[in-house]
């Protein structure tokens, strides 16, 4: 394939995950805005990513785009605006299962071919105590993470169990991806 794969995101999850499946890929993030009011929104903002990188280049491109949402209920936690809001995401998520939601749209720049999707996990939290919250979040790592955790990170102590797709927990569902990919004629493995 002569095409580039570009990375429509600045998330070092996303592109350490894409990276150890071998995929060969330029990271070119794309400043779109993460304002997600419905969960249906989240494939419009990975495919709004995914555009937004095709707009920077002049070449032809596979560009995946992607985003991840925390929801529990019908609440959507995103990225924490500052250490309360992180302080008040991880006591809404102690002693409960949330969802974690990461869409993937990918867009050959060529023939504008698009597929975007949703996966779907389960992720339930022991309960925390405020001490270790405060302590969690004085690390610096949930600052940027939706829902205000990593679970690849310091933030997996608190995860009880999860159900589903751990590197969607991450940032992208590897399996779906590559499943996309595979579509666009690039080979994973």
């Amino acid at each position: 394939m002569d095409k580039k794969i570009i990375l429509a995101s600045a998330s070092p999850g996303r592109k350490e995950l894409l990276e150890n499946i071998g995929l060969d890929f330029l990271v070119m993030p794309s400043n779109i805005e993460e304002n997600i009011e419905k969960i249906e929104d989240i494939e419009s903002i990975a495919l709004e990513k995914a555009l937004g990188a095709a707009k920077k280049i002049n070449f032809p491109a596979i560009i995946i785009g992607s985003d991840t949402i925390v929801t529990i209920g019908s609440k959507i936690l995103g990225k924490p605006r500052d250490r309360r809001d992180a302080f008040n995401m991880l006591k809404t998520l102690g002693g409960k299962t949330h969802k974690v939601l990461s869409a993937i749209a990918v867009y050959d720049t060529e023939t504008g071919k698009t597929v975007k999707t949703s996966v779907k996990s389960d992720v339930t939290f022991r309960k925390l105590e405020e001490r270790e919250i405060q302590n969690y979040i004085n690390t610096g790592e949930p600052l940027d993470k939706a829902g205000a955790y990593a679970i690849q990170g310091v933030g997996s102590v608190f995860v009880k169990s999860i159900s589903g797709c751990y590197s969607n927990i991450v940032g992208i569902s590897v399996y779906k991806t590559a499943e996309i990919l595979k579509d666009f004629g690039v080979k994973v493995l």
